[in-house]
């Protein structure tokens, strides 16, 4: 069964059932692309955003009362109940996202129609254009309703961020005594603690954090109202500032109308900046990862400072073979990531003129990535963080016979005789204290307090406190 519903391009058949029409039935016959289509996040974000644009019409006396308060309905018909198969259109759409936003228009539309006890499609009483989408353009509100998933979505992730630094910080606290050798360029370096290293790990997902939290806040600042170019026409006096007070209402933010409606209709670069941080988030990520798999590798062949919690059998050859396949799945999200950033660097610099056409990718791209990392951050901090243990025999082994010692008895006997011990260390596979007490470099007594395990281990620098930069 179908209905027929007609726009300016003619006549087309949509199904009876449908919630969606004409516009949405063209980009499902002009995009069969990925077969995904846009995230509930954003679904919501933009009926919300219909809602407060309706609520801001009738207040400036532009939209029928009658017609408002069903569209308002309407909308909150579509944010309770299950119409989420009604968003049909592929993320990969028209430029802009035109194809979405009529889309969005027409389920409530229709629902609007049905609340009202009319047909579907009967859109004399309320019509997609002329009443949902009015004093709108796509170009304003699918970046405005981009920005507000991202903020809705970014919430559980900083929570999340939190609680992960929390899980390095708890470690390295109980780490903090357990010396080690340090290495630089993969090489053995200065000693430092256990308990050094996962603390700087809680300590950079926190600066991570705190720069998401700080490109959160631009995207408070939103283009509606400026319809298709910026300049605001079409729109009611005091159109924009109602629609900002009404969606700060209904989300409990602190909206912003736009600095320059003209830049925030041309320029996508607050999108832009927060995928960065995202980006510089899953970088950090796959350092700390790889640290992580470097120092649990062996166990009787590789470094084997610390005991990854084992999760599953590593190989389907190797019996009893077991690999960190934790931080291996953090790893394959993470370069996801970045790939996502790259196209979202690409479309934010393929703006022309007085807009950009390719938010629909970088929204689709940002959200996809903050959900990546909330659906499995908490899992990784769970089944691999919380649990991991150190092998402090191997730690006090690598620490005391590494020829890195010899840079403590440099300011006592100069950089080129202490690189001649390390050099003659090595060769006879001897300690840096052993060597130094056969060659008496030093008084013993001296040398007993240059090589105090405690006291080199310890940090002139106190990082140990669980203290939060957010």
């Amino acid at each position: 069964m179908t209905r027929t519903e007609k726009d300016s391009m003619g006549e087309k058949e949509v199904p009876e059932e449908a919630y969606y029409g004409v516009q949405t039935k063209r980009a499902l016959e002009n995009f069969l692309v990925s077969g995904s289509t846009e995230s509930p996040k954003l679904i919501r974000a933009y009926v919300m955003l219909k809602k407060a644009c309706a609520r801001a019409n009738v207040n400036c006396d532009k939209l029928d009362e009658e017609k408002g308060r069903y569209i308002e309905k309407a909308c909150d018909e579509i944010i309770q109940d299950e119409y989420e198969d009604q968003f049909v259109v592929d993320v990969y759409q028209a430029g802009a996202g035109t194809s979405f936003n009529m889309n969005v228009n027409e389920v409530i539309a229709n629902v609007a129609l049905e609340l009202m006890g009319e047909n579907k499609g009967e859109y004399d009483k309320i019509h997609p254009n002329d009443h949902v989408n009015m004093s709108q353009s796509t170009n304003d509100t699918f970046p405005t309703a981009s920005h507000i998933a991202i903020i809705e979505a970014s919430e559980t992730l900083s929570s999340i961020l939190v609680s992960l630094a929390d899980a390095f910080q708890s470690k390295g606290e109980e780490f903090i005594d357990i010396g080690k050798s340090g290495r630089t360029h993969l090489m053995d370096a200065a000693p430092v603690t256990l308990g050094d290293e996962f603390l700087a790990y809680g300590s950079a997902i926190e600066r991570a954090n705190k720069r998401l939290n700080r490109s959160k806040q631009t995207l408070l600042e939103l283009p509606i109202g400026g319809t298709a170019t910026g300049s605001g026409s079409t729109t009611p006096n005091g159109f924009r500032d109602e629609v900002i007070e009404e969606l700060s209402k209904i989300l409990d933010r602190d909206f912003k109308p736009a600095k320059n409606s003209f830049e925030l209709i041309h320029s996508r670069s607050l999108m832009a900046d927060y995928s960065s941080s995202l980006k510089d988030l899953a970088s950090e990520l796959i350092r700390i990862a790889n640290d992580l798999r470097l120092l649990g590798s062996g166990p009787r062949t590789g470094i084997a400072e610390i005991e990854i919690p084992e999760v599953q059998p590593g190989s389907s050859m190797m019996p009893g073979k077991v690999n960190p396949s934790m931080a291996e799945c953090l790893n394959m999200i993470c370069f996801q990531i970045l790939g996502r950033d790259t196209s979202v660097s690409m479309a934010n610099r393929a703006g022309q003129l007085e807009m950009n056409v390719m938010v629909p990718l970088m929204t689709y791209n940002i959200i996809d990535s903050i959900e990546l990392l909330q659906n499995y951050l908490p899992v990784f901090e769970e089944k691999c963080i919380r649990d991991i243990e150190a092998n402090e025999e191997t730690c006090r082994n690598n620490l005391e016979r590494t020829p890195a010692l010899a840079t403590l008895l440099s300011p006592k006997i100069g950089y080129l005789k202490a690189a001649e011990l390390a050099r003659e260390a090595k060769e006879r596979d001897m300690s840096i204290p052993e060597l130094a007490k056969e060659k008496d470099v030093l008084p013993e007594e001296e040398l007993k307090e240059i090589f105090d395990l405690e006291e080199i281990t310890k940090s002139k620098y106190s990082f140990g406190e669980r203290k939060t930069i957010l």
